[in-house]
């Protein structure tokens, strides 16, 4: 896959690092030359630039980037200006990171795919996030076991927890199911809310846009997301 991380201060410079180890293409901008110069040797490319010139972001290869990642942490104003301008050129999906309650809310505002909270969540939870396909989120119990979430592969929609089978095939556990939906938000537009659902039952029939929260061996969970997104 192909990142973009702009912002290379702890989370920024750990977030590219880890990617670029996991085989991905890595461009990690910032305006401070020894940020870039610092990691030059551990990220695919690093370039010193203003992310907030319009004309400078649109030279960048947006439409070959898969996800954006807005890691300016130091300065809310800029942090905003950037993710604005980068959901104005359209890019695949866009993340940016959140300082404060206010400034998630612009960003929510603006259109973002996902929000940051670095000091809530770690540069590995991430990359893992990023780089498997169909997870939504990761929880590591151990260096051995981890509970993921997971969008609901198609093939799953209309079926129950027994019939997908799920832990006879993968021996992993379905913990529960994740069903979201657009409400308005207080300054206008809509946000997405996820509601958990409860232990999930055998006879639990799956909808469409489910999100399942699946216990088990990373082992186990790499061959599900194997064998079903890739």
């Amino acid at each position: 896959m192909k990142f973009i991380i702009i912002g290379l201060g702890n989370f920024g410079a750990s977030l590219a690092e880890k990617l670029t180890l996991q085989g991905n293409e890595v461009i990690g901008i910032d305006t401070r030359m020894n940020k870039v110069d610092g990691l030059k040797e551990k990220v695919s490319h690093t370039i010193c630039m203003d992310a907030t010139d319009e004309f400078t972001v649109s030279g960048l290869p947006l439409k070959d980037t898969d996800v954006v990642v807005v890691a300016i942490g130091e300065d809310q104003g800029a942090n905003i200006m950037v993710t604005a301008l980068l959901k104005n050129l359209d890019v695949k999906r866009l993340i940016s990171r959140a300082i404060n309650p206010l400034h998630e809310k612009v960003l929510m505002a603006i259109g973002v795919d996902e929000i940051v909270h670095p000091e809530e969540e770690t540069a590995e939870r991430w990359a893992k996030k990023l780089c498997l396909a169909g997870v939504v989120n990761s929880f590591e119990l151990s260096d051995d076991y981890s509970i993921v979430e997971i969008n609901l592969p198609p093939e799953y929609e209309g079926k129950t927890i027994t019939e997908v089978g799920i832990r006879k095939k993968y021996n992993l556990l379905v913990l529960t199911t994740i069903k979201s939906a657009q409400i308005k938000s207080s300054i206008g537009g809509s946000i997405k809310e996820s509601k958990v659902q409860g232990v999930a039952g055998a006879d639990l029939l799956l909808e469409k846009d489910d999100v399942l929260v699946v216990y088990g061996a990373n082992k186990d969970i790499q061959m599900l997301l194997k064998k079903k997104f890739n």
